[in-house]
């Protein structure tokens, strides 16, 4: 099947995959070839992209991504996004250090707009921790 993530930015992904695992509103998923059609919302986690049924967990491809949509037809997954960020991109402690800030600024919030604020950099930078966290354990294991 051909996997297609595509962010504001531009296309982060377009290449086969034997399978991707995506995270939908209605909890996560993985989508092999020859599924179903589905269009669903995807809440903000980890995209995981398996290019071979081979590839060890160290090959697997993640990405945080933070909300979007996804259609899956005709052996084709689309996955729209405003952004995601890939695996070997992200560096943790840059990460942790974003999300304790966000911490920060949640706790200092002064109104309801700055507490949501907060809350949405704390969430973005919850998923960045969590996929470099994958990244480093795969590594590990290799």
């Amino acid at each position: 099947m051909n996997v297609q993530l595509i962010t504001l930015n531009g296309m982060a992904y377009d290449d086969a995959a034997h399978a991707v695992i995506l995270p939908t509103m209605a909890g996560e998923i993985t989508v092999l070839g020859h599924h179903e059609p589905l269009m669903s919302a995807l809440k903000p986690g980890v995209i995981t992209i398996r290019r071979d049924a081979n590839d060890a967990d160290s090959k697997l491809q993640q990405y945080a991504t933070y909300g979007g949509v996804v259609e899956i037809a005709h052996d084709t997954v689309r996955v729209l996004v405003d952004e995601a960020d890939y695996g070997d991109e992200i560096n943790e402690q840059e990460a942790i250090a974003a999300r304790q800030e966000a911490e920060r600024l949640k706790a200092s919030a002064k109104n309801q707009q700055e507490m949501e604020h907060a809350q949405s950099m704390m969430d973005r930078h919850a998923v960045r921790v969590r996929v470099a966290e994958i990244r480093r354990s795969n590594r590990r294991r290799s």
